[in-house]
């Protein structure tokens, strides 16, 4: 090998041992590791960026924004509650879970379904009187399953798509996939049925802890029309929140304190909750209730402007030993009040005749200008915005999932390629202020894309250097290998990659390898491909190996070992029945 090819490798080597052994994140590590390829002159500069111009990685972008479209619309909680019904089972939620979570993750980002969808398990599992321990990790493994069965279910499919198209000028469909994909979420989600209720632990969620955090009194008016007119207490979900609890029901004046679970809700009820600050914004993501107090709406902001702010009153606020009603907070500082705790303590009373004292803190609905305006002020000691707070905007809910039933259609049909129909998505997005240009802007997350960009850096230098070659060859030296053999050898190295570095930086470290063992067998590389595509998405055996099974393992109180005692089997489960269907569909 020439010196290029051993510099590569122990490059390769050394960014594999910081990804699993060291705390740096992974895009400081591959943009290290590409910076070092220019340096030394083992890539030019063009060919070590091409990356960032890879149509996979642009694509990736671009579903962000519609993704993130989604998100503020509420589309996702729209669907989930209407499609996740009360089952009688842990089994029977698990059933019921499985399917839509499958299907929205094979056309947006899996990670966007699993953030929209935690809250709405959690609460769900609450309602349901089960342990969220036996639903956030199918969750996750489902979102996961569901991402292989279209081309843009998963970053992972984008990305060996985009080599695919650079090296080879290979162009897959968008539902090319579908034919082993769907196979394995049916035999992934049967699994998760069968056996995911016995090999779970039995947790519970992560509730906050009430007494520990500053509680306030929120109080919140059933629209009519809306779709919690009719309804039980428990059948809207009020029973269940994870930051608060529903205490008293003011119906025309009269005051119902003892709220039972069967309690219907009437057209103008006002009901009254307790909780930590997050209690607020969890209410306004109920589609069906809106702010009790009248001064929110008088706000002049819109929509997607507003968010939930924290502010701490100092000595030299103006309106100390006024009432809410005389201060004219609202008009003043553009922010309405919802709650005053004191000490920790809601304050009892009516909003509007509580007075103010030094030291009390207000939960106030203001614009997402407001922390930077009024951070420095002298009337307020301490001021700080809560995260994802802003309200979903419901009525564009339709909007946003029509359009992006119509970026898969123009898609599938050949009409546009899958990057000019996601170009056109997610300006429907913002030209329909389902999402704002600046949100648009912040929902891009750039650090994943710098991983998979400078990731290809390494790829291209593993086949430009012949680095690949020898690799696939050391393989192929072990013993006569046949193709189906071959193919079964780099799923297990893919997976194995995946389990401990990125998904995307391990199905462009393995594309080349991949690439060269085909080559060397003389057979068509396609299957190999794909089989590099569903080995780096069949993350399921650690928490590590993808961001989604992460995301869930705070919410799930789970362990280490959880994801082994159901990860492996499922792994074994998914891989054997991958490298099965994949020949057979595509052919050697």
């Amino acid at each position: 090998m020439a010196w290029e090819a051993i510099f590569t490798l122990v490059l390769l080597v050394s960014v594999l041992g910081a990804l699993v052994a060291t705390r740096v994140s992974a895009d400081l590590i591959l943009m290290g590791a590409l910076i070092l390829l220019v340096i030394t002159g083992v890539l030019t500069p063009a060919s070590a960026l091409s990356g960032f111009a890879n149509p996979g990685v642009i694509t990736i972008a671009t579903l962000y924004v519609v993704a993130a479209g989604l998100k503020e619309t509420g589309a996702v909680q729209w669907i989930a509650r209407r499609m996740l019904g009360h089952p009688k089972s842990a089994s029977g939620a698990q059933a019921r879970l499985i399917g839509p979570t499958g299907v929205l993750s094979a056309f947006m980002n899996n990670t966007a379904v699993v953030a929209m969808f935690i809250p709405a398990v959690q609460d769900w599992a609450q309602r349901l009187n089960l342990p969220a321990s036996k639903l956030l990790l199918p969750l996750s493994y489902a979102a996961i399953l569901g991402g292989t069965c279209t081309l843009i279910g998963t970053s992972t499919n984008l990305v060996v798509d985009g080599l695919l198209q650079s090296r080879l000028d290979i162009h897959l469909g968008l539902f090319e996939l579908a034919w082993v994909g769907i196979p394995l979420l049916v035999v992934g989600g049967l699994f998760l049925v069968l056996f995911a209720t016995r090999l779970l632990p039995d947790r519970g969620g992560l509730n906050e802890e009430l007494e520990a955090v500053r509680e306030y009194g929120v109080e919140v008016e059933v629209v009519s029309p809306g779709p919690l007119v009719g309804r039980t207490v428990a059948e809207a979900g009020l029973r269940s929140l994870n930051y608060g609890y529903l205490t008293e029901i003011d119906r025309q004046g009269r005051l119902i304190t003892a709220v039972e679970p069967d309690r219907m809700l009437q057209p103008g009820d006002k009901l009254y909750f307790v909780g930590a600050p997050e209690c607020a914004s969890e209410l306004r993501r109920i589609q069906g209730l809106k702010p009790a107090n009248g001064g929110v709406h008088k706000l002049d902001l819109a929509n997607h402007q507003r968010c939930l702010v924290e502010v701490v009153l100092g000595p030299e606020f103006s309106a100390l030993g006024q009432t809410v009603r005389d201060s004219r907070f609202r008009s003043r500082f553009n922010a309405a009040i919802l709650s005053v705790s004191r000490e920790g303590k809601r304050v009892p009373g009516k909003l509007g005749d509580i007075r103010f004292k030094m030291g009390d803190t207000l939960l106030l609905e203001a614009s997402q200008e407001f922390a930077e305006q009024y951070r420095f002020r002298r009337d307020f000691l301490l001021v700080s915005a809560l995260n994802d707070s802003t309200p979903p905007d419901f009525s564009k809910a339709p909007l946003a999932l029509g359009i992006l039933l119509a970026m898969v259609v123009v898609s599938a049909s050949g009409l546009l390629s899958i990057l000019e129909a996601a170009f056109l998505a997610a300006g429907a997005m913002i030209a329909s202020r389902c999402i704002t240009a600046s949100r648009a802007r912040r929902s891009v997350d750039l650090p994943v894309l710098v991983v998979i960009a400078s990731s290809f850096a390494l790829g291209t230098a593993m086949s430009e250097t012949g680095a690949a070659q020898w690799v696939a060859g050391s393989l192929l030296n072990f013993g006569t290998l046949t193709p189906w053999l071959a193919l079964a050898l780099i799923y297990v190295l893919t997976a194995a990659f995946t389990e401990v570095i990125t998904n995307n930086a391990a199905a462009v470290l393995m594309f080349p390898i991949a690439l060269a063992v085909s080559e060397q067998l003389g057979v068509n590389f396609i299957p190999f491909a794909v089989a590099v595509m569903f080995a780096a998405s069949a993350s399921f055996i650690t928490p590590l190996g993808y961001q989604t099974n992460l995301m869930v393992y705070g919410p799930g109180r789970y362990q280490f070992t959880d994801y082994m005692r159901i990860g492996v089997p499922l792994s074994l489960l998914v891989g054997t029945t991958a490298v099965l269907l994949i020949p057979l569909v595509w052919g050697f």
